[in-house]
């Protein structure tokens, strides 16, 4: 499949198109969007064409048909989008556009919740040897509220840094569970982390975006979460409401053993002056 941009593809075989082939290309490079997210029927209405039309553009550019060109524009898009650099150099946004998408971001945490997803994530947490939690660089604070959390309820629960991959999983093996937090602009630490457990037998749970994760494809426990832009940044909230949601699943469910730990902790607090009175 191409990697080329996509107007960089047109180019390419801009000798080669057909008139109506030329008005495809101008459309996809005006409304990139309409590419991406419309039918091979919408950008034939568009153009005023057919549908074959669309197809014999998309395999002039390289694809095998209209979806592989259709994805490649998806990718664009969202690589576009999903960078700082291009982010804050946009006119969009507000406090109104950004209180919209943080409210559904959380949206998608509950509907992560009421497809049961945590209470099957928590069945792993609680039977687990071990927990090991890995996250990217934007998912960080939902890591360390998970690893908080976890930590104050049942032993064994362990922050996975991205320098540190190799140390700190030489213990990992199989009747282990790892916690994966990672979206789009995926870390490549976190995916050769992933990828390590995978082969040594570790459970993956896996808190991405979508099916077209690479996470996703590694296991058959994950949820999606909806990560929105604030200002030129992914917002760090979806993910450390998925990690506090996640702790009360597993508090829940380990019951009289995680209150028994949070009193141990809160009497050694109290023994080591931890808190200012």
């Amino acid at each position: 499949m191409p990697s080329s941009p996509t107007s960089q593809l047109i180019a390419a075989v801009s000798d080669r198109l057909t008139r109506t082939e030329r008005r495809i290309a101008q459309a996809v490079l005006d409304e990139p969007t309409l590419l991406a997210f419309g039918t091979v029927s919408d950008l034939a209405a568009r153009v005023a064409t057919s549908r074959p039309s669309i197809v014999r553009f998309a395999t002039k550019l390289g694809f095998e048909g209209y979806t592989g060109l259709q994805n490649h524009v998806r990718r664009g898009l969202s690589d576009q989008l999903s960078r700082p650099i291009d982010r804050i150099r946009s006119e969009d946004g507000g406090t109104s556009r950004e209180r919209t998408a943080l409210l559904a971001g959380i949206d998608s945490v509950f509907e992560a919740v009421d497809h049961g997803h945590f209470k099957s994530f928590s069945k792993q947490i609680v039977g687990a040897r071990r927990v090991w939690v890995v996250t990217g660089e934007s998912s960080r604070a939902g890591g360390y509220a998970l690893q908080s959390g976890l930590a104050m309820i049942r032993p064994g629960v362990h922050l996975v840094r991205g320098h540190n991959v190799a140390r700190d999983l030489a213990d990992a093996g199989s009747g282990d569970v790892a916690v994966l937090f990672d979206f789009f602009r995926y870390r490549r630490s976190t995916l050769t982390a992933a990828e390590a457990l995978a082969t040594i037998g570790t459970t993956l749970l896996a808190i991405t975006d979508g099916p077209l994760s690479p996470l996703a494809a590694l296991t058959e426990h994950w949820c999606a979460l909806t990560v929105p832009a604030v200002g030129p940044f992914d917002s760090s909230v979806p993910a450390v409401a998925a990690a506090e949601l996640l702790v009360a699943q597993v508090s829940r469910d380990l019951k009289k053993d995680a209150r028994d730990r949070i009193d141990r902790t809160e009497a050694l607090w109290d023994t080591t002056g931890t808190f200012c009175p």
